[in-house]
């Protein structure tokens, strides 16, 4: 089996509203191997949000552990949680994301620049990525010339151009019609073929089942594969 590039140990996160506690993760407990395409399902307010911010180092959880690649994620000082997030994770976004007076081009360079490489290299990878998700005639439109696709693609795009191990899809086609989400989804399982580690978060059991394992939360507690509809056989 591939080696383990993700493990949360009894992850808890707890909110308060008001005089009540909400305790939005319930001893989560999953592994993620490289090269994994996996699904995380479950209704509004079940703990997807936060359990996506935990995994993309956004949020720390308030007990258990959080692994990545070896590392003991709670254990990061700030600065090193946003190395991790440049570095580690490419994020894709429901509603893109793109800086609105940048161009696509520019748009994609963004992770680099926060990494300090150099204009000529930005560019060149910058293209290749556009060119991967089917947009190198694009570089130059800025978002509101693109369709809400296009859009996504760029995002993806941007996603891949640090190369991250692991790509962090929440609800991807969330603002797509049904074709263009398609679409979106056939890019997310090539690039898994091609290698990358995709964590896919959607309500959508259509788009969940393009994955290659599912997992489901119900009120902040994990599920596995085909029992999750029944919210039975609690993930240990």
């Amino acid at each position: 089996m591939a080696d383990e590039i993700i493990r949360l140990q009894d992850v808890v996160k707890t909110y308060k509203m008001g005089d009540h506690v909400v305790k939005a993760l319930d001893h989560i407990n999953l592994i993620v191997h490289s090269g994994e395409f996996l699904s995380i399902t479950g209704p509004s307010g079940s703990g997807k949000s936060t359990l996506m911010n935990i995994l993309g180092c956004l949020d720390l959880p308030d007990d258990g552990e959080y692994i990545l690649e070896g590392r003991k994620v709670n254990q990061l000082k700030d600065n090193e949680m946003a190395v991790i997030r440049n570095q580690k994770i490419g994020f894709i976004f429901q509603n893109f994301n793109l800086i609105s007076n940048l161009n696509a081009l520019e748009n994609v360079e963004l992770p680099l620049i926060y990494r300090g490489w150099g204009a000529k290299q930005r560019r060149e990878i910058a293209l290749a990525c556009l060119e991967q998700v089917g947009l190198a005639g694009y570089a130059n439109h800025l978002p509101n010339q693109l369709s809400g696709g296009q859009q996504q693609r760029v995002a993806i795009a941007r996603a891949l151009a640090g190369t991250p191990p692991i790509l962090l899809a929440d609800e991807p086609t969330g603002a797509l019609d049904r074709r263009t989400g398609k679409e979106v989804m056939d890019i997310l399982e090539k690039l898994n073929t091609d290698g990358h580690t995709i964590i896919l978060i959607t309500h959508d059991m259509e788009v969940a089942q393009r994955a290659k394992r599912t997992v489901r939360i119900v009120d902040g507690r994990l599920y596995a594969g085909e029992e999750a509809d029944h919210g039975i056989h609690h993930i240990h």
